[in-house]
């Protein structure tokens, strides 16, 4: 019975198991960056943004 509590109250891996949630996370973001950054709209919002900040150097 005592070996079986103690493997409950392990955490061992938990650690690991937290970096792979934020990796994941991470990942989620990034491909929701790519997909907006693909659009047409976004993509010219950005390069004038771009235009604009290079023009106004003097």
């Amino acid at each position: 019975m005592n070996k079986i509590i103690r493997r409950l109250r392990d955490d061992s891996g938990a650690a690991t198991a937290e970096y792979a949630v934020t990796i994941m996370a991470a990942v989620g973001l990034a491909g929701l960056l790519v997909a907006l950054l693909r659009g047409d709209e976004v993509r010219s919002m950005l390069t004038d943004l771009v235009h604009r900040a290079l023009s106004t150097g003097g």
